[in-house]
């Protein structure tokens, strides 16, 4: 089956993979004997879910059990987050999330779970490319005139994400400091009601990755005014980096894998390599490379890291915001 990243997102949603994948078993194993949980703390069409099924059918085909995407939205993927936390640490159930774990350890100490306590690390698989969009009727065509526009609204402009303390409201919230602006934030349970509200012109601008707004720009419905990357993408060469317009911006962003704290060792080994090598297929990289996403699996010490790094820097950012 072609698949077509053209659509909305929920056409991207269906297209890709089905919420349950099933396979054979090829040989006898202890682990798994039955369906995995794969928990994600956004909305369906959303970039976090994306991967979730993008992983799912291929993880089962090597487990030979279904691997089960569930949807936990809301606050930020706390909800999410918290369930797994409190999930027997047996194998079967493991959390798909992004920066925003590690933004909700800044932002909500206290929601039930300890980040580095109660979780162990498994894998990153890689970051997604995201890009500053408003709606055609903004009258806006760069992030200079959008910068002005702010500046002349005094504070009023409306910028969504997909839930305070996400990942997206954090990009949001460095684009601010850069810019030196100020607006409103409306948080949504993900980023693709986040996208149709910038679209529909009820928010005057969001960030969303390319995997849930890139058919909206390239049909002329949203306009993309820089992509949230180092260097531009390859799928909008026309639109600008953002670092070429403010050079001290700089976005942190990955999806990852964690698991409830105390699940063996050998699972989470036996995950994380099974991932590095699902990432590392052809056909995954092709419709990885058709959103722009970059794949980058890791040790689970190496993921240990790259969190423990990400709640440094955006403890500094959550306060530079005034969201501390």
């Amino acid at each position: 089956m072609k698949t077509s990243w053209h659509g909305s997102a929920l056409f991207t949603l269906i297209t890709i993979v089905p919420v349950i994948a099933y396979a054979q078993p090829t040989a006898k194993q202890s682990w798994p004997t039955r369906p995995v949980r794969m928990v994600v703390g956004f909305s369906t069409g959303g970039p976090v879910d994306i991967s979730a099924r993008l992983l799912s059918p291929k993880l089962s085909e090597q487990w030979g059990q279904p691997v089960v995407v569930e949807n936990r939205p809301g606050a930020g993927s706390a909800i999410a987050t918290a369930m797994v936390a409190q999930a027997t640490p047996d194998g079967y159930t493991f959390l798909l999330t992004s920066a925003s774990f590690a933004i909700n350890a800044v932002l909500r100490p206290k929601s039930g779970y300890d980040p580095l306590r109660d979780f162990a690390s498994v894998s990153q698989i890689g970051y997604s490319t995201s890009a500053l969009v408003v709606p055609p009727s903004l009258n806006v065509r760069t992030i200079k005139e959008l910068i002005a526009l702010a500046h002349e609204r005094q504070g009023s402009i409306l910028y969504g994400s997909a839930g305070a303390g996400s990942g997206t409201h954090f990009t949001t919230e460095r684009f601010n400091l850069a810019a030196g602006i100020k607006g409103k934030h409306v948080a949504f349970k993900g980023q693709s009601e986040m996208t149709i509200e910038v679209l529909a012109g009820r928010l005057h601008f969001g960030v969303p990755t390319l995997g849930v707004a890139l058919g909206m720009i390239r049909d002329g419905r949203l306009r993309a005014l820089a992509v949230v990357t180092p260097r531009r993408s390859p799928l909008l060469p026309e639109v600008p980096a953002m670092v070429e317009i403010l050079p001290h911006f700089k976005r942190d962003a990955a999806h990852m894998v964690l698991a409830p704290a105390k699940t063996p060792r050998a699972i989470i080994t036996k995950v994380s390599q099974d991932i590095a090598r699902v990432l590392d297929m052809p056909d995954i990289k092709k419709q990885m490379e058709a959103i722009d996403f970059v794949p980058a699996a890791t040790t689970p010490e190496e993921l240990d890291k790259v969190v423990r790094e990400m709640m440094v820097i955006f403890d500094e950012v959550a306060r530079a915001a005034g969201l501390k």
